[in-house]
């Protein structure tokens, strides 16, 4: 390909996409050739890295306009990676790969092969399969399709299904991709089957595969998700074979809905939605017809005295189902009274009065949210309703009703975001009031929650306020957590550096006793930081000392610059 055909990709747009040290990574990556490109073309470039493991990058777009898939873990977990970065400088700088003399390895092997005969590639296509069973499988599907009548055919991808899908014992966080890829290579021949005209026979199997994936996930390690991911790409195909085949939508809206609301793992929920172009009216008036009559054998739960089912995965489908068909009617009245149904919890009222805000109903929003706090009022109170109906009392310009519910909870459950809700509406007098509140909270704390460290929300009020005096005090009279200690002594260095250092002093000798280059690495910071908040002298007498005590450490003293 020529320079003037293939993509340039802007690097200050990576720079923002991959941020600073991620960007120099995959510079270094490009710069030791570990890029090898695969394909190049207008605006889609296939690369292979090599890092860790090797890996697959593919880069779309060109100029600041940049998207980009890796199969590497980093980016599932993170986004726009190094390799990445390395795959677009390396197409940016030709001459590195030496792309001015040569071209990508797809084009390479693309051009060797159009120059073998039928038969060559077809003795190294088969032995490939003999080696790749699931080249092997995909191979035999995909011949299958052409030649096998539906019967047998059935029986052949029915087979196919079971042995991709097996476990056969516990399959590791190791194996589980290897098995994923073999599920994957039998749903792309089962989807193949639709465009084939056969979707009658791919809905069958489409069942099948769903209820296999399903049957297998609580025998893999599915860290990653992947059994989620083919559970959706098996739906998918239910619903494009559907849509091919137009099954009887009564029948369909009866298997739908048991699916529904018996599956263990929620893979059609929703379906009244989804499948709603293929069900037709005659298909969505029968699902909400059996969903009506299940709600209507449903209890009400209302108050404190839940019962086992106050939560059921069932009872919950259901109830989605019926709001589904109150939504498409328009029917807000109707909405409302399905979620009135159970009132068991804060959260549920708290859910309610949301709903009825969301729908205009402000007055409606708040007598439920009221009612709930007054139902409940001998439970723990719950933060989030107590915060929801407070502000909307502010809203409607009840500041002292906020103000009321706001005190009562933090009398019963104090919370930093209580104190600067309240500290917002009642000024200084509010500030004044919860400090004396929480004082006598701990000064009255019974010895044995000590550990609790129940002093911490004191400190971090007075950290707010910037009384740090005080926030210090604290700390010595009733304790702190470790993490709080830190904080506190980075916001006050100035006002306190004598707390502030011997807080990073007792860091320095845990982080060091510990061992481990990372936490020599946050040691060496925190002494960095040491050094600013006192004598040259003193801090060189203290470095000193801890190249004394630690002088077996070595990756420590390297670090220290010994």
């Amino acid at each position: 390909m020529t320079d003037r055909l293939r993509p340039h990709f802007d690097r200050e747009a990576l720079r923002d996409l991959a941020g600073d040290e991620v960007f120099a990574r995959g510079s270094a990556y490009h710069q030791a050739g570990r890029v090898e490109l695969l394909s190049v073309e207008p605006r889609r470039v296939l690369a292979r890295v090599t890092g860790t493991d090797d890996y697959r990058a593919v880069l779309s777009g060109t100029g600041a306009e940049i998207e980009g898939e890796c199969s590497c873990p980093a980016f599932d977990d993170w986004g726009f990676c190094k390799h990445l970065v390395a795959v677009a400088l390396t197409v940016n700088d030709p001459a590195e790969e030496g792309e001015s003399t040569g071209e990508p390895a797809l084009d390479r092997l693309r051009r060797h092969l159009l120059s073998k005969g039928t038969d060559a590639l077809v003795a190294l296509i088969l032995d490939l399969a003999e080696r790749d069973t699931a080249l092997f499988r995909r191979l035999e599907m995909d011949a299958a399709a052409v030649s096998d009548d539906d019967e047998a055919l059935l029986s052949r991808f029915r087979k196919a299904i079971d042995e991709a899908t097996g476990t056969r014992g516990y399959v590791d966080y190791r194996e589980a991709s290897g098995w994923a890829d073999d599920v994957e290579t039998v749903l792309d021949s089962l989807a193949a089957l639709v465009s084939e005209g056969r979707g009658a026979l791919a809905l069958r199997l489409a069942e099948q595969a769903v209820s296999r994936i399903e049957e297998a996930i609580t025998e893999i390690d599915d860290s990653d998700g992947l059994c989620s991911e083919l559970l959706e790409r098996a739906q998918e195909i239910h619903l494009a074979a559907c849509r091919a085949a137009r099954p009887d939508p009564v029948t369909l809206a009866e298997d739908l809905y048991i699916r529904e609301v018996d599956g263990e793992w929620d893979t059609f929920r929703g379906s009244a939605e989804r499948y709603a172009d293929v069900l037709g009216e005659t298909g969505l008036a029968e699902m909400r017809r059996l969903a009506g009559a299940a709600w209507e054998k449903i209890p009400p739960l209302h108050g404190g005295g839940q019962t086992a089912d106050g939560f059921s995965s069932t009872r919950s489908r259901i109830e989605a189902i019926v709001d589904f068909f109150a939504e498409r009617d328009g029917d807000v009245d109707a909405r409302i009274a399905i979620r009135a149904k159970d009132l068991s919890s804060p959260w549920r009222y708290l859910s309610l009065a949301q709903f009825c805000l969301s729908q205009g109903r402000e007055d409606e929003a708040l007598r439920q949210a009221e009612e709930g706090l007054w139902l409940f009022e001998d439970d723990p109170s719950d933060e989030r309703l107590v915060t929801f109906a407070a502000d909307l009392n502010v809203r409607i310009g009840r500041t002292s009703e906020a103000e009321t519910l706001l005190w009562r909870a933090f009398d019963r459950r104090p919370s930093l975001d209580l104190y600067q809700r309240l500290r917002r509406l009642g000024g200084d007098a509010a500030r004044d009031r919860a400090i004396a509140k929480l004082q006598v909270r701990v000064t009255t704390a019974e010895p044995s929650t000590r550990w609790l460290s129940p002093a911490d929300l004191l400190i971090r009020v007075l950290m707010v306020e910037a009384m740090f005096d005080d926030a210090w005090k604290a700390v010595h009279a009733f304790g702190a957590t470790e993490e709080l200690r830190k904080t506190l002594a980075g916001a006050s260095e100035t006002s306190h550096p004598h707390e502030a250092l011997a807080v990073y002093a007792a860091c320095v000798e845990q982080l060091v006793g510990t061992g481990g280059n990372r936490n020599y690495e946050e040691a060496c910071r925190l002494i960095v930081r040491m050094d600013s908040l006192r004598e040259t002298s003193e801090q060189a007498a203290y470095v000193a000392g801890l190249k004394l005590r630690f002088k077996a450490k070595r990756n420590f003293m390297k670090m220290l610059g010994t």
